[in-house]
């Protein structure tokens, strides 16, 4: 097609030359010192289009002869350039293909070639790329001083500006996940805290500041970063509910003396302190530090609406009440024949009611409750046990050996 169109283009000039110069008779001529010289204008014309033709090729000859040198350097330059770009793409996907050592090797090469090209040298983004890359391989290769020290002179390239605040943040995410994977819990905090708000606001920085805090045993901390990944979906809602149960539960048992916990009772989050499970673990950290108060105003709002739980939350609540029962007042005693009437059928809520009667020495009403408890086998075997102990005890006050005896035997025969 190509050749058609100039074989057109061809027919086209000639028609044109024929009909313009076909009937030209004008004539030019030169004085010089003497000599006359005619020519005709359609020769003239054809001689200065020469002319003109070989003068610009002339022109154009010598500048290539002139920039032959420059030329040459940036050919050169080209070379290694497509050289550390070759080197570079190479070390990557020997990376991820698992070959470390060709990858920190082709790394290397990258760098040096970098280092020995003036022109790449400002090329702050591909020396940042050649370190990530290095690092990353001789971090994989278990090598820490020589990624310490690739770090140290990526850390340098970036402090020098061009490469952009992305290449920074990376660069620091990165460094805070090997550290974890050193076992090195402060220095990944660190790294982390030195992360603007935003980039310590995404996912990823989350996710790793959640496995620092809790190598780091900041159970609070591990749960305050934990409810943010909740918040951006970064769990499911079961995983999400049960991560954050377990970090509520670490930091509970964390806590040495009363004043502690309730200082960590305040610091929860408002959705921690609504959840029953969170609160029947700190009503029995409460109990475990020898008070009974605060363990039953924890659980108060949960035994006003226990129509709203489900039978396991129910379960939780009711155990921890059964434990926090010691010196309960006459407060007590409506809601607890309430929660009696609605959920007699379940034995944590009918062992917790017993026990608590018991503690206020309503013993015919308690010793039914217990006995029914004590032997249900859809309870615990430590509710189930306790049941029958305070069932022992209760004997034990009404003489009856004998009574306490078999109350201490099916205790003890409770797997």
């Amino acid at each position: 097609m190509r050749g058609v169109i100039w074989l057109v283009l061809l027919f086209v000039v000639a028609v044109v030359a024929a009909t313009t110069l076909g009937s030209n008779d004008g004539i030019v001529t030169i004085y010089w010192r003497g000599w006359r010289t005619d020519l005709s204008l359609n020769l003239f014309v054809i001689v200065l289009l020469v002319v003109c033709f070989v003068l610009m090729s002339a022109a154009q000859a010598l500048s290539a002869l002139v920039s032959l040198p420059r030329r040459a350097s940036e050919w050169r330059a080209l070379r290694r350039e497509r050289a550390a770009q070759a080197a570079l793409r190479e070390a990557l996907a020997d990376y991820f293909s698992a070959r470390y050592s060709r990858a920190h090797k082709a790394a290397a090469r990258a760098i040096a070639i970098q280092d020995d090209t003036v022109g790449l040298r400002p090329d702050a983004q591909f020396s940042v790329l050649a370190h990530l890359l290095g690092a990353g391989s001789l971090h994989r290769l278990q090598d820490r001083r020589r990624r310490d020290e690739l770090m140290r002179q990526l850390m340098t390239v970036v402090q020098q500006g061009g490469a952009g605040r992305g290449a920074d943040d990376g660069a620091r995410l990165l460094a805070a996940e090997w550290a974890l994977d050193d076992r090195d819990a402060p220095r990944a905090l660190e790294l982390l805290g030195q992360l603007p708000p935003g980039v310590a606001r995404r996912t990823q920085a989350l996710r790793l500041k959640l496995q620092a805090s809790r190598m780091a045993r900041q159970p609070l901390e591990a749960l305050h970063t934990a409810r943010l990944l909740a918040n951006h979906q970064a769990f499911t809602p079961a995983a999400a509910q049960g991560l954050l149960r377990s970090l509520a539960f670490e930091a509970l048992d964390g806590a040495h003396d009363m004043q502690q916990l309730r200082r960590l009772w305040e610091q929860f989050d408002s959705a921690d302190r609504r959840d029953p499970h969170v609160a029947a673990r700190a009503a029995l950290r409460a109990v475990a530090l020898g008070t009974h108060d605060d363990a039953r105003q924890w659980l108060r709002p949960f035994w006003d609406r226990l129509a709203e739980l489900s039978r396991d939350e129910r379960e939780q609540v009711a155990l921890a009440l059964m434990e926090a029962a010691v010196d309960i007042g006459t407060d007590w005693l409506p809601r607890l024949e309430t929660a009696l009437g609605a959920f007699g059928h379940e034995p944590a809520v009918v062992v917790a009611v017993g026990t608590a009667f018991a503690e206020r020495q309503l013993w015919g009403k308690a010793r039914r409750l217990l006995e029914q408890g004590g032997a249900s086998p859809a309870l615990a075997a430590p509710a189930r046990r306790r049941a029958w102990r305070i069932l022992a005890q209760l004997a034990r006050d009404e003489s009856d050996e004998a009574r306490a005896h078999a109350c201490e035997r099916a205790a003890a025969a409770i797997e």
